[in-house]
């Protein structure tokens, strides 16, 4: 019984040593581009500012779009560290499903948040290429 414990309690309480190392995770922004006017940059799935208890306690039962944004930060964190067309096709993918179908297209960025005194920086890690939005959300049906 000792033995089934210590094998289940690393995956309850994990510990800091399973990451190779601590950074920070890049965050995707995104615009919308019709013709030639340039939408701004806006951040996919930004936090909500404040969540009740209720919400949290479910959150911690179930949370797919949670899960979902941990996979979208993998696939940035991939891009960065060695480009791949899968990333850049799966964040395309993904942020496309949560937009409403347009003509428009769409092109998205990795920024790395960081402070320097006082202030946060924005560090523009990488930019894809536009991508026709109608054709993506066909893709993801």
């Amino acid at each position: 019984m000792l033995h089934l414990l210590s094998l289940f309690l690393p995956t309850v309480i994990p510990s800091w040593r399973f990451f190779k190392t601590v950074a920070p995770s890049p965050r995707i922004e995104y615009r919308l581009i019709e013709g030639e006017c340039f939408g701004d940059w806006q951040e996919d799935r930004p936090r909500p500012a404040h969540l009740g208890l209720g919400q949290i306690l479910r959150r911690m039962l179930w949370n797919p779009a949670w899960n979902e944004q941990l996979y979208l930060v993998s696939c940035a964190e991939r891009l960065i560290e060695a480009p791949s067309q899968h990333s850049v096709d799966e964040i395309n993918l993904r942020v496309a499903r949560q937009l409403p179908p347009g003509p428009q297209t769409l092109q998205f960025r990795l920024v790395f948040l960081s402070r320097e005194g006082m202030r946060m920086v924005k560090l523009v890690e990488y930019e894809s290429r536009p991508v026709s939005l109608s054709a993506l959300q066909e893709a993801a049906t």
